[in-house]
């Protein structure tokens, strides 16, 4: 399988993107490479090679879920531009 000048422009007009003719040969040819290349790596024998996910374990590190008491309303809103009853006032988004 191999990518033509066609598919470039297809996926360009997607994107909305306009190309000049010879930005589609080198994105043509750039993205025939990457599928030689693709190709390539699949003539290798992983008959014996485990799956992954991941190269290296990954584990999450996590701290302990302990309550603890918040901040509080005043502290909260010492840094606000604009507040209004305990609470943060921004520009409206709405019409």
């Amino acid at each position: 399988m191999s990518i033509t000048i066609k598919d470039v422009e297809h996926v360009a007009a997607l994107a909305r993107l306009e190309l000049s003719e010879e930005e589609k040969e080198q994105f043509t040819d750039q993205l025939n490479a990457i599928l030689k290349y693709a190709e390539k790596l699949g003539e290798l024998d992983t008959n014996n090679v485990e799956p992954t996910s991941h190269v290296q374990p990954i584990t999450n590190v996590m701290r302990e879920d302990v309550p603890r008491p918040s901040v509080g309303v005043e502290k909260a809103m010492r840094n606000a531009p604009d507040e209004e009853d305990g609470q943060f006032r921004v520009p409206a988004v709405l019409e």
